[in-house]
């Protein structure tokens, strides 16, 4: 799509570094330069007001990435767009059937109910839980991490959902501050809510979870 748009060497794409390799591999691939842009905390997408401030007289593009079940604010990314001459791309997740993702909602507002300790995931905006990600307190990537091992020694499976940031690779490093990006990615993790869970395993991923309560600071 990139290319099909004329974009191409010299010009700047907008892309997150908060995973998603494969936009920043993209972006390379058309002979543009991937530039990396700040997250919403909340939402995991691009946040608009950082890519205002990254547009140069070479932004030629903005690839939004929904996360996790969250949608980008694709109206102000466009209003951005239109404002300056911009295309504005979207990368989608796999849409799930509605009585799937129903089923998931329903597990993730049993687990906002019953967690403590950990900060649950804004479910606002339609969020259809692809992933339920929680932040866990405490001295980021080191206690997320004890906590991981911890939950998965009780026999619930978890997973980070983003290892390294973009800007981070060898391939693609950067000299950008990008607080929020680095942040997420030192303390998030993806609890299960997958339809096929039962209310037994439900309350098993709570029980490890809570079990760890001394292990964590109070979550704010």
């Amino acid at each position: 799509m990139l290319r099909a748009a004329g974009v191409g060497v010299g010009d700047e794409v907008i892309v997150s570094a908060f995973g998603n390799v494969e936009v920043a591999e993209a972006v390379i691939f058309a002979g543009a330069l991937p530039v990396f842009a700040e997250i919403d905390p909340v939402t995991y997408c691009l946040a608009p007001a950082a890519v205002e401030t990254a547009i140069t007289s070479r932004t030629a593009a903005v690839v939004a990435v929904h996360r996790f079940g969250r949608h980008a604010d694709m109206a102000r990314l466009h209003a951005l767009g239109q404002r300056h001459g911009l295309l504005v791309l979207e990368h989608g997740e796999s849409e799930a059937p509605y009585d799937e993702v129903a089923r998931r909602r329903e597990r993730a507002a049993y687990l906002d109910a019953k967690l403590r300790g950990v900060r649950t995931p804004d479910g606002g905006d339609g969020h259809t839980y692809q992933q339920y990600v929680v932040r866990v307190p405490g001295n980021g990537r080191p206690d997320r991490d004890a906590f991981a091992r911890a939950v998965r020694a009780r026999g619930v499976e978890c997973r980070v959902p983003v290892k390294t940031p973009v800007h981070r690779l060898p391939e693609f490093r950067r000299c950008v501050s990008l607080p929020e990006t680095e942040r997420a990615a030192d303390v998030t993790l993806a609890l299960p809510v997958d339809a096929s869970l039962t209310k037994r395993d439900m309350q098993r991923v709570a029980s490890a979870c809570n079990a760890l309560g001394g292990l964590l600071q109070p979550a704010v």
